[in-house]
């Protein structure tokens, strides 16, 4: 019998300018997703999760909260851009092109814009990517730039036994 190691994540020498990822999981958002996200986060605008309400604006409908959509998307691009992170380091430009509604799938992907050795930490690289949030009908939703600290090849805590 063959024991085959799963899909550890990319390493800062794995990083090409240019490269994109289309991120392997979708994900549909439902009414219980929108509304629990909006209450754990305390946020209390009522167009989450007051149908009623949402009804009566331009929308018509729920809108689902931003944040989650910003949550759901970095965590869909975590598997290709961030499996091996240090720590992220900053998330600018983020946009929100189009709205998201409850019943709405969503696929991401990832462009890698940078990459550069850490001038403190020899053990990290510098990595920074765009990523795009679409629904269903190929529409883009988000849009933000990411840059983290991603450890090199044979550092890190999955490795640190073994040095």
């Amino acid at each position: 019998m063959t024991t085959h190691t799963g899909w550890q994540g990319r390493f800062y020498e794995d990083f090409t300018v240019g490269d994109v990822y289309d991120h392997p999981l979708g994900r549909t958002i439902t009414t219980t997703d929108n509304i629990w996200f909006t209450l754990l986060t305390q946020n209390t605008a009522p167009l989450h999760f007051d149908h009623e309400y949402a009804r009566r604006t331009d929308f018509g409908k729920p809108l689902v909260n931003s944040t989650l959509t910003l949550a759901l998307v970095a965590g869909q691009s975590v598997t290709d851009v961030s499996q091996n992170v240090y720590a992220n380091l900053g998330w600018d430009r983020i946009v929100l092109p189009a709205p998201v509604f409850e019943g709405d799938t969503i696929h991401s992907r990832s462009e890698v814009t940078g990459t550069r050795p850490s001038g403190s930490r020899p053990h990290l690289g510098v990595v920074s990517v765009r990523t795009t949030g679409v629904k269903q009908t190929g529409e883009a939703v988000i849009e933000f730039e990411r840059t983290l600290l991603v450890y090199k090849r044979g550092h890190g805590p999955r490795f640190e036994e073994a040095s």
